[in-house]
Parts: structure tokens; sequence; C-alpha cells
């Protein structure tokens, strides 16, 4: 690979001799590849004891797995199914750094594709609020489908700049994760547009975006709050610079001293004039660990985090499209998610908090339950997502023997209908146990009704 010239010079400065010629060739390996186990479907040990994969531990994601180069696991029906989601190992260290805990509000500033987003819904388990933003609408439409393939049913995914968002929600979130847009330095191997489009004019330009989003995300972070802010480069002006510029202006923020993960090394302050508080942060070298390069930081608010705050009531759908939900889960459900109803023209979601979306460009709104339509409900794909099997009312088990070939599972993934016994209505179909999408019983066929967009 031809790297630019200003950057290897850059580069030769930053790093020993030795350890240079290190950085240089791990341009030339083989990608790693990794993938996370979603505990939102199925828990560590219990995906371990499949033995799906060839597996080696991420050593700073629990739930995180290196795979094989010859592994395929974006074709296995589990990753239909959202039982994990495939991610670079270095992009799971800044939610992992988060450290995020059941029943936090958490906003995920700069979130598609939502590698970080699903990693963070899982550390929720659920309870608490989870805002999922992402500033270009086609990425945030990608976000909003993995939030729906991984089953979160208490994230709102928003298409909002960060300035219009921290009026709407000032002081607000326990926790804020900033993995900012940069110039890419560690993605060179991956994005050849980083690699096109690098140049120090372009680098500069960057470092003053982040600025940028730092200042606002400075704004929704709550007292006591904790904010990760990361890049995919190794220009100290997007890094330890970009901490400098942000510690200057807001003296109520600290780097926090959290335990190093095996292989990360320290941030560098004597390379931007900086203080000694940021050896506290992260450098992910490519030539140190099993990853792509990647900075992080993990900063303080001062103060004590208040009581979550409330907007007070939210109008919800109107009586006739609540009592067609009410009765649904009635028939179909033994197990009903919670929420507030809202209704988008004909979608109906459950609103995880009293939130007025009035004025916020919202993709989704909390967990997806189905469609209003000539007076009767329709469940959504995100509703069969989130369910477990034994929460049907009705399910049928496409893969009942494991020893057997996923045949029939395909055929559902490709939309297609299949036999069917038992009693007619909605039916949840089960890849060996796990959701994968909703059909209907009628005349001895389970008619698909697995998404025409997602479809094989």
């Amino acid at each position: 690979m031809e790297l630019p010239v200003l950057f290897e010079e850059r580069m030769r400065r930053m790093l020993p001799p030795e350890e240079y010629e290190q950085f240089l060739k791990s341009y030339e390996r083989e990608q790693y590849h990794a993938l996370r186990v979603n505990t939102l479907k199925i828990r560590r040990k219990e995906f371990l004891e499949r033995g799906l994969f060839d597996l080696e531990p991420v050593p700073w994601c629990e739930n995180g797995f290196y795979y094989g180069e010859n592994e395929r696991p974006g074709k296995h029906p589990f990753h239909e199914a959202g039982l994990y989601y495939i991610q670079e190992p270095s992009a799971m260290s800044a939610a992992a750094l988060a450290d995020v805990q059941p029943g936090e509000y958490v906003l995920d500033l700069c979130a598609a594709p939502g590698g970080k987003s699903t990693q963070l819904a899982s550390a929720l388990q659920g309870q608490g609020l989870l805002v999922a933003n992402e500033i270009h609408p086609a990425r945030a439409k990608i976000l909003s489908q993995n939030i729906e393939r991984m089953g979160v049913r208490n994230a709102l995914v928003t298409n909002e700049t960060p300035q219009s968002l921290a009026l709407r929600f000032p002081a607000f979130f326990d926790r804020i994760i900033v993995d900012a847009p940069c110039s890419g330095e560690g993605m060179f191997f991956k994005e050849e547009q980083a690699l096109i489009h690098w140049s120090p004019e372009n680098v500069q330009m960057c470092a003053s975006r982040q600025d940028e989003i730092l200042e606002e995300a400075a704004k929704m972070l709550a007292p006591g709050g904790t904010l990760v802010y990361s890049t995919c480069t190794f220009a100290p002006e997007e890094d330890e610079g970009s901490m400098v510029r942000f510690l200057n202006a807001h003296p109520e923020f600290s780097v926090k001293k959290v335990p190093s993960p095996e292989g990360f090394r320290p941030g560098h302050p004597e390379w931007v004039d900086g203080p000694e508080e940021l050896k506290a942060t992260f450098r992910l070298w490519p030539h140190v660990l099993k990853g792509e390069g990647h900075y992080a930081a993990v900063l303080q608010k001062a103060g004590e985090l208040p009581e979550h705050a409330s907007f007070g009531k939210v109008p919800k759908a109107d009586r006739a499209v609540c009592r067609a939900w009410e009765e649904f889960a009635a028939v179909n459900l033994r197990e009903t998610p919670e929420g507030i109803p809202v209704l988008f023209g004909e979608q109906l979601y459950l609103l995880p908090v009293a939130i007025p979306l009035k004025g916020l460009k919202v993709l989704r709104p909390g967990l997806h339950v189905g469609t209003w339509k000539k007076n009767r409900l329709e469940p959504a794909h995100a509703l069969a997502m989130v369910l477990r099997a034994q929460a049907a009312a009705r399910s049928l088990e496409l893969h009942p023997n494991p020893d057997e070939s996923w045949d029939m599972v395909l055929a559902w993934l490709r939309g297609e209908s299949v036999p069917a016994d038992g009693e007619n209505g909605w039916t949840l179909a089960l890849a060996e146990g796990y959701p994968i999408g909703w059909g209907k019983v009628s005349g001895g066929q389970l008619k698909n009704h697995y998404p025409k967009g997602l479809r094989r």
C-alpha cells in the first residue's frame, strides 16, 4: 500500500525507528475479523457452547470474539436472528469503555452503522433509554435496521445535528459516546476513500468539526456523567489535541482513570503540549494489538448525577389504536412489551420514556410493534425480533433437528411460505428457538411476512 508521504513523515517523527517499521508492516497484514454476541438474545456461555465458529476472545470486550479467515458468520441464519453483530475488534472499545449500566440514559451521538449502539443497548438490557443519532439520512436508515435486527426495544433513532439535539436535551444523559468523524488514518487499508482524501488540511478540518461536536455533547451530559471520545485516526490534532482544546474550554471535565485493557497504550500529551492526565487516555496501535488504529478517552463531568428528567405527558395514540394493540397482544402474546403507544402515520411504536417527539427527525421512536390499517393491527418485524420464543402464543420451529440442513430456514429468509399444522393466526417463526419473523398460519401453510427488503 502506498501511503501519503506527509503521513509517513509525521508517523516517523511520532514513533521510535523500530516501532515505526512494525507500524508500516501492519498495513500489509490481513484484516482481523470479529463478532460480538448479542446478550439481549443469547447468553455468552450459551453462544459459545453452540460451537458455531472458531473463536478467540477480544481482550477489551467481554462479548467480542475474533473469528477465522474462512468463517462466514454473515451467511449463517443466526446473523439474521440477531444473535451477534459483525464488528471490527477495535471498534468495540468505545462502548466497552463507557461502562454503561442498566437503567441509564445514553446517547450515541455519531451512531451509524450501529455497532456501538447495539453494544450499548446490550449493556442497558432493555432498561433506561438509548438515543442513537446519525446526521446522514442514508446511514441513519442502516442504523435503524441494525437496531431492529438486534432486538433493541428502548432506543430512539434520530437523524439530527448535534446542535439540534443539544437544544432538546440539555444536561439530560448519564453517558454520551462521541465516535467522531475523523481523517480515518487507522482505516487506510480498509477504506480507500480515507486514503485518497487524506491531507494535512483534511486533518485540521476534522479536528475543527470534532471540537464543534464535543461542544454540543458537553451541553447534553448531566453533571456527574461520563463522556467517551474516540476516533480511528493517529493524528495528534484529532486525538490528544482535541482533548486539550476541550478540557481548556471546559474545566468542569477531567480525564477519568479507568483500567487499561490488554494491548492499549497510553496517550501522548507531549505531542500536543498537553497535561499529564492525557496519559490516562488510550491509543490502540495496529502493530501492538489485533485490530485497527483507534484513540479513546474517558471524561468525567463534575457533579452528581441527578434523577432522570421527565418531559411530562406525551400524546398517546388514540383509543382505537391502543385497543387494537391490546387486543392483538391478548390473543397473540404471553408477554407484552412495555412503553407509551405513539402513532407515526400508520406505524405504532412503544416509546420507552416520555419524550415529546414533535420537531425531532425520528426514524424509530422506540419499539415498532405494528401497522394500523383497516381498523386492525398487523405486527411489525421489530416486534418479532424483541420477543422470546415463549412470549408468543403460537410459534413454529423451522429447524427442529440441528443435525439436518437449514433448508427450511433459508427458504423462509428468501420469503417463501412453509408447511404448518396447528391453529390459524399470527405465528412466530423460529430458528432453533430464536425468532426470525412473523408468519400467518392458514390452510396448512405458514404464510411468510418476512420483510421484502431483508429477503436473501
